[in-house]
Order: structure tokens, then C-alpha cells, then sequence
């Protein structure tokens, strides 16, 4: 499963109004490989299923990962800040076994 905050569902819902983004389309996590630690997340609006497509809905919002991501990404939570150390989503990953000091990337 991978869940979202109440921060990260307050800033989509804010993308979603401010950016004539229609309800139909779903948040796509990937996870790419690549960035200090190996590995890094991707999160796109998209509107298109693909084949072993893992879905899931928290606090109204559908999150879809493809099947390896999913291996990467499972109990992961969605979050977003608007602190001084760093603004924007973030994903709280148990795991990781380390990431980046930016936290764009991560390894397991």
C-alpha cells in the first residue's frame, strides 16, 4: 500500500484547482534508476492505465505504480513540505536504506 499525507493531499488538491488538471487523471509514482543513491522517485498526472498497474486510493487520491515500483515502494508514504529545509513532495520510504542528502534518490 502506499499512503498519502494530509499535507500531500492538501498541495495535489491545490495542483489539481490551479492547473485545470480534470478529475479523471491519477497520480503515477515511478521509481527510475539513477541520482546519488541509485535510485530515484518520478511522480507525473497521468490519465492512462497500464498492464500490472498497482492501485490504490488514500484520503481520495489514486496512486498508481507499476509492478517493480511497486517492490521499491511498498508502505511508502506520500508527503509534502513548506519548510525552510526543502519544499516540495517528499516520499517516507521504511525501505530505504539510505538516501541522498537532497533526498531525491535512494537505495535499498
Amino acid at each position: 500500500m502506499i499512503l498519502v499525507s494530509e499535507k500531500a493531499k492538501e498541495k495535489i488538491s491545490q495542483l489539481r484547482s490551479s492547473g485545470d488538471i480534470a478529475d479523471d487523471y491519477f497520480i503515477r509514482v515511478t521509481v527510475v534508476g539513477g541520482g546519488c543513491s541509485g535510485l530515484s522517485y518520478k511522480m507525473d498526472f497521468d490519465n492512462e492505465d497500464q498492464e500490472e498497474d498497482q492501485v490504490f486510493e488514500d484520503k481520495g487520491e489514486k496512486l498508481v505504480v507499476d509492478l517493480k515500483s511497486f517492490l521499491y515502494l511498498c508502505g511508502t508514504t506520500l508527503d509534502f513540505s513548506d519548510g525552510l529545509n526543502g519544499k516540495g513532495f517528499f516520499f517516507d520510504n521504511p525501505n530505504a536504506s539510505r538516501t541522498c542528502g537532497c533526498g531525491e534518490s535512494f537505495a535499498v
